[in-house]
């Protein structure tokens, strides 16, 4: 587990920032959630973040009798400062997430949500500011296409990146970032250390030096 301390230093930096220390520490993608970008407040823009630890829920067609169901509507389970992260069945047109969904989020102070599939409902998510993050739109609700099966369980993104109850999920105007607790500590470390080297390199092409030898001169990896 990350101090909560560890946690804190962690916030400052961007998703980029920690795409690059995670590809730096050999994690699968660089923690990178591909295709998967901002709907709300803004679409891609602004200096909205997302933070924080991981809810998962798998989604599954409506037609799987044999999936088990959770006790209660999925959205239910959000809470305060964590970010849900919601799977869909691969190749569907319908969304799985709504206005209405991000209603009861934002009232139990999620930190925002992650659609890996459709969103709907645009204008509604962004009258509540609450940050939205998929990979695509329908105008089609996931009545009859799909319905919540397990909450809080290993799901798999690609290959062998997985995203497991307790990661952490960073979102701003460049994507999503998966960063698992247990390099965090590691993570902020490489993110600390090229945040100054990057002061110094702005610095350096404010003076007017050219950026190659300056990178090269700054960056040793």
């Amino acid at each position: 587990m990350a101090s909560a301390t560890i946690i804190q230093r962690l916030r400052a930096f961007t998703s980029c920032d920690i795409g690059d220390a995670l590809v730096k520490l050999r994690y699968p993608f660089g923690g990178f959630l591909d295709g998967i970008t901002m709907w709300s407040p803004e679409r891609r823009a602004g200096q909205a973040k997302m933070f924080g630890p991981v809810i998962t829920v798998k989604m599954v067609e409506v037609s799987d009798r044999s999936a088990p169901s959770p006790a209660r509507h999925f959205a239910d389970f959000n809470e305060e400062g964590k970010v849900m992260y919601v799977q869909q069945p691969k190749g569907l047109y319908s969304a799985c997430w709504g206005g209405l969904m991000s209603t009861r989020a934002s009232h139990l102070g999620a930190s925002g949500v992650v659609i890996d599939g459709r969103m709907r409902d645009v204008n509604e998510h962004r009258e509540l500011n609450f940050p939205v993050f998929a990979r695509d739109t329908s105008i089609l609700g996931s009545n009859t296409f799909t319905r919540a099966s397990e909450i809080n369980v290993a799901l798999q993104v690609a290959g062998d990146l997985w995203i497991n109850p307790g990661d952490y999920l960073v979102g701003d105007a460049d994507g999503v970032v998966a960063v698992p607790p247990s390099l965090m500590e590691s993570v902020v470390q490489i993110c600390e250390e090229r945040a100054e080297i990057d002061r110094k390199t702005v610095e350096a092409l404010h003076r007017g030096d050219e950026i190659g030898p300056t990178i090269k001169r700054l960056r040793k990896a």
